[in-house]
């Protein structure tokens, strides 16, 4: 059986953390940020998880990472 590919869209946008969960980054945060409360730019900058109803889904795209 020949190996599996990672997903490389999915590899660019998730990290593995020391303990193994999944690190992401949040939507919304690239631009119109004229548009958007304070608030609403501060929570984008700090990164999130991957939920863990969603880790099974990511383990299998980025087998490798």
């Amino acid at each position: 059986m020949p190996k599996m590919k990672t997903h490389k869209g999915a590899a660019k946008r998730i990290k593995r953390t020391g303990s193994g969960k999944f690190a992401r980054t949040k939507a919304m945060s690239n631009h119109f940020f004229s548009e958007r409360s304070e608030a609403s730019k501060r929570g984008r900058r700090a990164g999130g998880m991957v939920h863990p109803s969603d880790e099974k889904r990511i383990r299998e795209m980025v087998t490798y990472i």
